[in-house]
């Protein structure tokens, strides 16, 4: 009873129909891309690289918000404001897709079910080879998954798409296809217009920007018995809190998707106690707590438990 009653104060009535937070958010997000790309010469190359990788990964933040219906009551208006394909890679409509599938909470770690696993089934794991193995331990940890992490996901992800096109998905042809034209105006405004070298778009803004959202994704699930348990909780990241719209508050946001980002901090304060116990106690004390146990050693076992049949 207590459980239920709990969820229910998790109220999403407060929701207002025009979310200014995240409108302001949005004009943040894109007018500091448009300036940053414009006047790029100006600045050091480290802080343009910095400054560049965060507003993409603010931007895949700033997506996952608007999939789950912010800032208006128009789900039309909030997919033009996800849409722009600054990440070059990623189309939107497919990260909404993919991401709606994985808030199916009784299917969360499941490589089957859940688009955004990381785990592997026994059959997939034995076809992989002794390279492929090594790249998925790698992968595993956390130095592993902010250095190569981001090509092992863009390369799988693209070959993946590229599958389901040759089998002939005219649909995902034809999302592909207005991506296309969208990636095809960034880099004619960052390569023509601002001058800016591939490069430093390709390393700097798009590879550092995923890994930046690597970092945020990590430790965010974990196999256990029961899906409550899965999802992680990490306090104490006030800045990259704010990069990831506090979504490392991630236990929160799986109970109550609807919750807008600049609402969960006091939500998560006022329930703390409730959501610990709901995920079993998996907390972690900030970044920093998860980079001194997974820098080197991995999160868990690629191979999923229930997946160990060949």
């Amino acid at each position: 009873m207590l459980r239920h009653s709990t969820l229910s104060q998790l109220s999403q009535s407060s929701i207002a129909r025009l979310e200014w937070q995240t409108v302001v958010l949005a004009i943040v997000i894109y007018g500091g891309f448009i300036g940053l790309t414009l006047f790029w010469q100006s600045l050091p190359l480290l802080l343009v690289i910095a400054l560049g990788g965060w507003l993409v990964a603010w931007q895949g933040s700033l997506q996952h918000e608007v999939m789950h219906g912010h800032p208006t009551r128009l789900q039309a208006i909030n997919d033009a404001i996800g849409w722009p394909p600054i990440s070059l890679w990623l189309p939107y409509a497919i990260y909404k897709e993919g991401h709606l599938l994985h808030h199916r909470d009784e299917h969360l770690t499941d490589p089957i079910e859940d688009p955004e696993s990381s785990y592997h089934t026994q059959a997939a794991w034995e076809r992989m080879g002794a390279f492929g193995k090594l790249l998925s331990n790698l992968n595993m940890t956390l130095l592993g998954r902010l250095t190569i992490g981001p090509a092992v996901m863009i390369l799988s992800f693209l070959f993946q798409e590229f599958l389901l096109i040759r089998a002939g998905d005219r649909r995902r042809a034809f999302i592909w296809g207005r991506h296309s034209l969208g990636v095809a105006v960034v880099l004619t405004w960052v390569v023509l217009v601002c001058q800016m070298p591939l490069w430093i778009y390709l390393l700097g803004f798009v590879y550092f920007g995923a890994a930046l959202s690597r970092l945020r994704s990590f430790a965010e699930h974990r196999f256990a018995d029961h899906h409550d348990e899965r999802t992680a909780i990490v306090e104490n990241s006030p800045l990259l809190g704010l990069l990831f719209l506090y979504n490392n508050l991630h236990v929160l946001h799986h109970k109550r998707p609807g919750i807008p980002w600049y609402q969960i901090p006091r939500l998560y304060r006022r329930h703390r106690e409730f959501l610990v116990n709901l995920n079993g106690g998996l907390v972690y004390n900030g970044y920093r707590e998860v980079a001194r146990r997974f820098l080197v050693k991995p999160h868990d076992d690629p191979r999923h438990p229930n997946h160990r049949e060949r």
